[in-house]
């Protein structure tokens, strides 16, 4: 066995088996191996499979997070929404999105991640196909609101889940890469929108969105549950059996993998009233001496970030369809250009981020995008060339730390809390993203949109002073990162 499990064992302290936890001895012992034992697979097809299925529903995630902004064009002019209406139809997604973030963690932390993620991904889908059938204002807001619970409790759920199947060697890089999906979710819901809203008409978005989810929502449910989590649960066998599948595939797909010794002799189970789980976290905890900083700074970051990048990202395309008056498809095509710009700026981040560390690539990009969108406040905004091309690199900059706060947030918090403190800094974003637009679309009609860029940049601002005070986790296992 290897020398970091028998650390493991020794301390006792294998992600939340504290030595208050009055867990025999022998089952600590025995979890502490088990996470050893995980800890050593490699990435396989195993793992990749659950990134494929988790992936899914966060494209899915993305798509209906974002379809709304291709349908306002239309709707603008449909309904005659003034710009505190559509400031409010965007506010409903992220209103949703809070509670579900709230609840589903909640949730996830009781029942699992993975019958949390599918539940969350059935609802969103369902209300998507809801919102296509809507006709008016008051109805569409309201399946908006419920659609957005599922949205905002499918993510953190799912960040959280991720980041629980993967070791400490390449973790950025490997959940980076999974987390490319949402923003190309978000590109193709761009380029989807541009070239079917103009032909289909405004509801053939929700149905797209819709009728796959249904689907992925049963995959997700087949998915094997992650073995942290079991493993704080004390379900350990069932947590070995899922640990044996993933060696399995470890030594199939790669010859040079040696699994873990099996102990000389079973653990007799104890009886079921010996049996003792991980103390039940609760929210004050976040807030305790122990994790007051680390969750403070998460917050800020989380509401700084996406302040900015889903304001830009919901209302570029009205902006350019109304104020710059282009015409619905070239308003379109210059708003889908932003998560072009994010993926491929992700691209680059997930191979670097292992080597840069989180705590830099947040410093630096927040203070790119602060420069970039003072340049759109002190007159870039002025011509439209200017207009698209600074706020396509600031959106994609700063939408670059979205990614990374769902890599860095679950490696902060241990197991047992770990969906919580995740759904919890999400929250922000939802209170942000409802703030934002709404926000803006006041700000439009009576300030002018260089002030709104001046907001934005001042914003970007402070989220780099708080990611000044961020913990590196990069290289490190979720056990001692969480510590």
């Amino acid at each position: 066995m290897h020398d970091n499990t028998i650390t493991l064992a020794a301390s006792a302290t294998a992600d939340g088996l504290e030595a208050r936890d009055p867990t025999p001895a022998s089952d600590s012992g025995r979890a502490a191996a088990l996470t050893a034992r995980f800890e050593a697979i490699p990435f396989t097809p195993w793992h990749r499979r659950a990134r494929i299925v988790m992936g899914s529903a966060t494209f899915l995630d993305a798509f209906d997070a974002l379809s709304l902004a291709f349908v306002l064009p239309i709707l603008i002019k449909l309904w005659a929404l003034s710009p505190a209406q559509i400031g409010w139809m965007i506010a409903a997604s992220y209103i949703g999105q809070l509670l579900g973030a709230l609840l589903f963690s909640r949730l996830a932390e009781s029942f699992g991640r993975v019958p949390m993620a599918a539940a969350a991904t059935a609802l969103m889908s369902v209300m998507g196909l809801a919102c296509a059938l809507t006709g008016n204002f008051q109805m569409l807001f309201l399946c908006r609101l419920i659609q957005g619970i599922g949205v905002g409790g499918e993510m953190p759920v799912a960040a959280t889940y991720i980041s629980e199947l993967l070791r400490a060697k390449g973790r950025g890089r490997y959940f980076m890469l999974y987390e490319m999906i949402f923003p190309v979710g978000l590109m193709i819901t761009g380029q989807v929108g541009t070239l079917l809203v103009p032909i289909l008409g405004w509801t053939s978005l929700f149905f797209i969105g819709g009728i796959p989810g249904l689907v992925i929502a049963y995959l997700l449910y087949r998915l094997p549950e992650s073995p942290r989590w079991l493993i704080g649960q004390q379900r350990l066998d069932e947590a070995e059996a899922i640990i044996r599948q993933a060696e399995a595939s470890a030594r199939k797909a790669n010859l040079d993998y040696q699994q873990e010794p099996a102990p000389e002799a079973p653990v007799a189970a104890p009886a079921p009233a010996q049996v003792a789980r991980q103390p039940r976290s609760r929210w004050s905890e976040l807030l305790s001496p122990r994790f007051r900083v680390r969750t403070l700074i998460a917050w800020v970051l989380w509401a700084s970030s996406f302040f900015v990048a889903n304001s830009l990202n919901n209302w570029m395309p009205t902006l350019y369809h109304t104020v710059y008056k282009l015409e619905l498809g070239s308003a379109l095509r210059a708003a889908s250009m932003t998560n072009v710009a994010q993926v491929a700026i992700l691209l680059v981040c997930a191979f670097c981020i292992d080597r840069i560390g989180r705590r830099t690539w947040a410093i630096v990009s927040f203070l790119v995008g602060a420069a970039l969108l003072t340049a759109l406040a002190v007159g870039g905004a002025g011509q439209l060339w200017s207009l698209i091309v600074l706020a396509t690199l600031a959106y994609g900059v700063v939408g670059s730390i979205n990614a990374v706060l769902y890599l860095y947030t679950p490696e902060i918090y241990p197991t047992r809390m770990r969906a919580i403190g995740t759904g919890l800094a999400t929250s922000w974003l939802r209170i942000a993203s409802a703030v934002g637009p709404t926000t803006v679309g006041y700000m439009v009609g009576t300030q002018g949109i260089n002030s709104v860029f001046m907001m934005f940049a001042i914003v970007a601002a402070i989220g780099a002073v708080a990611a000044i005070g961020m913990i590196e986790t990069g290289g490190r296992r979720l056990e001692e990162t969480s510590s």
